[in-house]
């Protein structure tokens, strides 16, 4: 049976995640991505502690499309290395149907 799996990653903001999110969710790698505005970080990155706004991106798939997923997200992303987590979480089954569902390949089948 299927996994469900989400993925946690920021973007620098709401423009960008929405123009890398079309593609993820079109080419059925992603059932849908909720985009979390108003964060504020604090990082180390290249050896200083930096600041800055950026916003959150909730990744909603499937196990089967995490290497594809991961992919197109480090193609798309506009950081040199975007934070890229991967959560397993439980889902009802109403839910895991929708995220089989959607993330299918026009042929049926889920490429990997």
């Amino acid at each position: 049976m299927e996994q469900p799996l989400l993925v946690y990653t920021t973007f620098p903001d709401e423009k960008t995640a929405l123009a890398i999110g079309e593609p993820l969710v079109r080419d059925g790698l992603a059932a849908c991505l909720n985009i979390l505005p108003g964060m504020r970080s604090v990082y180390r990155w290249e050896g200083r502690i930096e600041q800055g706004e950026e916003v959150v991106g909730i990744i909603k798939t499937v196990e089967a499309r995490r290497e594809a997923l991961t992919a197109a997200l480090k193609d798309l992303h506009p950081y040199d290395t975007p934070v890229i987590l991967y959560l397993a979480p439980e889902a009802d089954p109403a839910t895991l149907a929708w995220l089989v569902a959607a993330t299918r390949t026009a042929d049926g089948g889920v490429s990997a």
